[in-house]
């Protein structure tokens, strides 16, 4: 069993996966910051608020008499956080790396062989026989 283990952890899998979670966690950091930082500010001055979350408000009034909120604009910001990720990993990783696996495997493809044509012997045999022709 533990040699198992220790064949698993040898093979890269392992740390290529734990450097993919450690990659994505501090680039959806970076992207977070861009999208709270500075896209949603600027959707919240659309619709005159101090923050994406706190647009688009809509309060109703409960059972009790008091007020619940249905906050929109979170939900958007959300929305917009999870397309500019997406986008963001699709065309600086994904995207790359197909076009990459696709070179891999053109590269590696077998080529097609040229037709193979007539031996020297059967070309010896047409050459006798055409000069046997000619005389």
């Amino acid at each position: 069993m533990v040699k198992g283990f220790r064949e698993f952890i040898s093979q890269g899998n392992v740390v290529g996966l734990a450097t993919a979670v450690v990659i994505g966690a501090a680039f959806t950091a970076i992207v977070t910051a861009i999208v709270t930082g500075i896209i949603n500010p600027l959707i919240a001055a659309v619709f005159n608020a101090s923050d994406l979350s706190k647009a688009l408000v809509v309060a109703i009034p409960t059972v009790s008499g008091g007020q619940s909120d249905i906050l929109f604009g979170a939900v958007i910001a959300a929305v917009i956080n999870f397309i500019v990720i997406s986008a963001i990993v699709y065309f600086v990783f994904v995207l790359p790396y197909s076009k990459f696996l696709e070179r891999q495997a053109a590269k590696n493809a077998p080529t097609e062989k040229a037709p193979d044509g007539p031996t020297q012997e059967q070309l010896l045999t047409q050459i006798r026989d055409l000069l046997a022709e000619k005389n």
